[in-house]
């Protein structure tokens, strides 16, 4: 049985989560670590909880998603899977970084393997399937776990609100498409754990959310 962790890190309050089952074996899924006493806490809960960080995997790579990259692949040697289409904006982000005013920022590594719609990562005794969703951004994907019933959505939707498509790259028609057609066709018990912000579920954003109103 899957066990989700999230820790929040930097300044735009990122969900970072750690997925990890009975075998000790788990997921790193956004690593948003900024800062040093943020790196220290994420080492100290992987040693505490005894765990095998075994892949690291991005829902996308703007820039609040991908800070921790370079210190998880200093750390535990692993380099990010992510959706192809996403990877051109790793060169951008020490510029859009500073843009917003943070210093220090390098260009993350290189992308590790590929992943894309219909992957399945595994990881101990578990999977989670891979769906693109994109939108917020071009190579933007989720992961979907059918038997327990949940899906981590990255910026794609949030407690009654959706993902961003106003920064360079976005589309406001692909992506509520997508929720539609990846999302929404999920039961309503789906418990939903966003890139920022609470946990929701597929039947209260489908009852509650503006945004999907009629969809």
């Amino acid at each position: 049985m899957i066990t989700i962790e999230t820790l929040v890190f930097n300044h735009w309050q990122e969900n970072t989560y750690i997925l990890h089952d009975e075998t000790g074996e788990a997921v790193l899924i956004d690593c948003g670590v900024f800062f040093e006493e943020e790196g220290k806490k994420l080492i100290d809960f992987v040693e505490k909880k005894g765990l095998k960080l075994v892949k690291q995997i991005n829902t996308h790579l703007h820039i609040d998603h991908v800070l921790g990259n370079q210190f998880v692949k200093d750390t535990f040697n692993l380099l990010t899977c992510a959706h192809k289409d996403d990877e051109f904006l790793l060169a951008e982000a020490p510029n859009y970084a500073v843009r917003l005013g943070l210093e220090n920022v390098v260009e993350p590594p290189a992308m590790g393997e590929e992943i894309k719609e219909g992957d399945v990562i595994k990881f101990g005794n578990s999977e989670l399937k891979v769906l693109h969703v994109p939108g917020h951004s071009p190579g933007h994907v989720v992961f979907y776990n059918e038997e327990q019933k949940f899906v981590i959505a990255g910026d794609v939707l949030f407690r009654e609100s959706i993902g961003r498509t106003d920064l360079p790259y976005g589309n406001y028609e692909q992506l509520i498409g997508g929720i539609k057609e990846k999302l929404l066709v999920l039961p309503d018990d789906v418990e939903v754990y966003p890139g920022h912000g609470p946990s929701t579920t597929i039947g209260h954003e489908r009852n509650n959310n503006v945004f999907l109103k009629g969809l």
